[in-house]
């Protein structure tokens, strides 16, 4: 299927918000997630399902100021 994920196209297989985390490696990192601008907590991620054309973020905390 074919989802936007940080802005860009993507090809995923993934049907799960956790799975493609799982396939970018990120399955482990503190990030946050949202799912067609929606915030999706990381209790929630295995439960929340993709479909194709969905847009997906991934964001990782910065430090700095």
């Amino acid at each position: 299927m074919k989802i936007i994920l940080n802005g860009n196209p993507h090809e995923t297989h993934a049907a799960t918000l956790a799975a493609i985390l799982a396939e970018l490696d990120f399955a482990d990192a503190v990030i946050a997630t949202a799912v067609n601008g929606t915030f999706v907590s990381a209790p929630e991620r295995a439960e929340t399902p993709l479909r194709d054309g969905d847009q997906v973020e991934i964001l990782a905390p910065m430090q700095g100021g």
